[in-house]
């Protein structure tokens, strides 16, 4: 994993981990996979599926019962992420509160990340 020892490479909010630990058990899944792909006004965006079981390179999180796996591609850029569930008048979603990203578009569907040396530098603390 590409992040610090000892440090989990995401975190829940409890809203999160109450929605995913929801999801799990009416479900009967193993946990939420979540990666990144292109595509999206910004160049990339989010993927989330629920899954039975973990890919043998997924990063296992756990907090409180959720169980998160993230995708081996996304792991440098999720790194940091904190993971919340906010519920609106008009919608409920998941919401990632991610310090990798440098762009967003205007209908917060798609990011565009920092550069991987810049994110790279970050983690090494130069």
């Amino acid at each position: 994993m590409f992040g610090i020892p000892g440090k989990a490479p995401v975190t829940m909010t409890p809203a999160a981990v109450s929605q995913i630990t929801r999801l799990m058990a009416r479900d009967n899944r193993a946990g939420l996979r979540i990666g990144v792909k292109k595509g999206g006004c910004a160049g990339m965006e989010y993927t989330m599926e629920y899954v039975d079981t973990a890919d043998t390179h997924d990063e296992v999180v756990e907090q409180d019962g959720a169980r998160v796996m993230i995708a081996p591609m996304a792991q440098m850029f999720l790194f940091g992420t904190e993971i919340d569930y906010e519920v609106s008048l008009l919608e409920a979603g998941f919401k990632f509160n991610n310090p990798n990203v440098a762009d967003a578009c205007g209908c917060g569907e798609s990011i565009k990340f920092k550069d991987v040396s810049e994110l790279e530098e970050e983690r090494s603390g130069s």
